[in-house]
């Protein structure tokens, strides 16, 4: 319970008061940060040792029913991976970007029924929903974070999914590391990402908050929406975006678009049942990380943010007793070796 409320609540001295509230019995703030911080290690040092196995070539023995990692609470049939990057303060270091990555279970569902007037771009097509989400975060460099993805992906059960998605911001890093992960994940980029981008050249040619530039951007916005990639880039580099007085975002987007073209074709994406959003790894970045991770003071000292990362998303991950019992299996086997 004190470590539980050491992830969950803002602070560890409010984790405190709600463990008095919880048992009945007290605390100290620094008692529930030992015990947080401790589990937190425990967590990051097994899940550091699962991505490095995970990910370390064929052994002796092995077989391709072999297991690196334990499944729990795998995704069936159709899956989605997306992963992100979140910043967090760094005590003496400044601002630092961690990696986040979501894995959800994907559903199609019939579409929902709207009333008179109402109008939307989806109107009579599936829903697409996603749920049982799980995540694993750290303050890690690019290769180091694709192990921990891998690892995930195993826990998940992704390598034998029916079909897989993988839906993010078109960052390169991203793509690189899902592609050799999961090769066989349909890499989406996500509509909401594309579409700022197009709204941002609006805004910025034709001026911000205009008539032409509300105009423009709907246009462009319906061509991308029924799978007419080519002619969003035929549209912008008629507009000579290569100017120095403009942002590189701008300058930028005709090739941006050109190269993800095969992952903007959002008429096939929306008839297979993919999903077209990566909100649940933002979703992930801001309650998973930011609601904990962001808190007013001098930041967190570098040893600390991986242990309790590794904490926050057992517990967003729904599986926090099954992260405690792992931790207590590993400390048991340790005490009887000893």
């Amino acid at each position: 319970m004190a470590a539980r409320q050491g992830f969950q609540a803002p602070s560890f001295e409010e984790a405190a008061s709600a463990y008095t509230e919880a048992v009945g019995g007290s605390i100290s703030d620094s008692s529930v940060r030992r015990i947080t911080l401790e589990m937190g290690q425990d967590v990051d040092t097994l899940n550091s040792a699962e991505a490095e196995k995970a990910s370390a070539p064929a052994q002796s023995g092995e077989t391709p029913r072999t297991r690196r990692v334990e499944e729990y609470n795998p995704v069936h049939g159709q899956g989605n991976i997306s992963s992100d990057g979140a910043m967090i303060l760094i005590r003496d270091e400044g601002w630092k970007e961690i990696k986040i990555t979501a894995i959800s279970q994907v559903q199609v569902l019939p579409p929902v029924p709207r009333g008179r007037g109402e109008s939307h771009r989806r109107d009579g097509e599936p829903r697409v929903k996603l749920s049982q989400h799980s995540y694993r975060a750290g303050l890690w460099d690019a290769d180091e974070f694709g192990q921990h993805q891998y690892a995930e992906g195993l826990r998940r059960g992704l390598e034998t999914v029916e079909r897989l998605s993988s839906v993010n911001d078109a960052a390169l890093w991203i793509e690189r590391i899902t592609e050799t992960n999961f090769p066989h994940a349909v890499q989406i980029v996500d509509w909401p990402h594309a579409g700022e981008r197009l709204g941002t050249v609006a805004q910025t040619v034709f001026g911000e908050g205009s008539p032409q530039a509300i105009s423009w951007t709907e246009g462009q916005l319906d061509k991308l929406w029924v799978g007419q990639v080519e002619a969003v880039v035929q549209d912008l580099q008629a507009l000579d975006l290569e100017r120095p007085q403009w942002p590189d975002v701008v300058q930028q987007a005709p090739g941006y678009f050109q190269r993800n073209m095969e992952r903007m074709r959002y008429d096939r994406f929306r008839a297979a049942g993919y999903p077209i959003g990566s909100g649940t790894v933002e979703s992930g970045a801001k309650n998973v990380v930011h609601r904990r991770m962001r808190r007013p003071g001098p930041g967190w000292k570098r040893e600390k943010a991986n242990p309790m990362l590794a904490g926050l998303c057992e517990l967003h991950s729904q599986r926090f007793a099954y992260a405690w019992q792992r931790v207590h299996h590993l400390a048991t086997k340790s005490h009887q070796h000893f």
